[in-house]
């Protein structure tokens, strides 16, 4: 050993050394299963799952045209696009546009519920609008009320 090594390393050292010859189990045990494999999965984004669906659509109406020319039937082939294609509503949230303006309305009146797009509308437009009015442009929107 050398002299850079002190008393207390050499008691470290020692240490070391019996548990390693007590240790009970010789064999190490790895924290993974030797079997283990990692997925080769990976994620795809909305256009490559748009053409690969598709693909395996247009596919199965090939094969389904083919067998329909041998046994001589004809049928008419949806071609797929954007507009027959089944989809969940969007996770974003809606675009709130003004009552009065038509441009992205930003705040609401506490009163009517009134959308508008900045303070001049609010001012000039809708606090001084009188009261069936207001009920007319949330009709436009479909969110009127109607008292029976």
């Amino acid at each position: 050993m050398s002299k850079s090594v002190n008393s207390s390393g050499m008691e470290r050292l020692e240490f070391l050394r019996s548990v390693q010859e007590s240790n009970l189990v010789s064999v190490p045990s790895p924290f993974k299963k030797p079997s283990y494999r990692k997925p080769s999965r990976r994620h795809k984004s909305t256009r490559q799952l748009f053409t690969d669906e598709s693909k395996r659509i247009n596919a199965v109406l090939q094969q389904e045209q083919e067998q329909q020319e041998r046994d001589g039937k004809q049928r008419s082939i949806p071609k797929v696009t954007h507009f027959n294609v089944n989809a969940p509503p969007s996770l974003k949230p809606h675009k709130k546009y003004c009552d009065i303006t038509g441009l992205q309305g930003f705040y609401r009146s506490p009163v009517n519920n009134l959308r508008y797009y900045n303070s001049e509308v609010y001012r000039l437009v809708v606090k001084p609008m009188p009261a069936g009015v207001d009920q007319e442009y949330l009709k436009l929107r479909g969110d009127h009320f109607v008292l029976k």
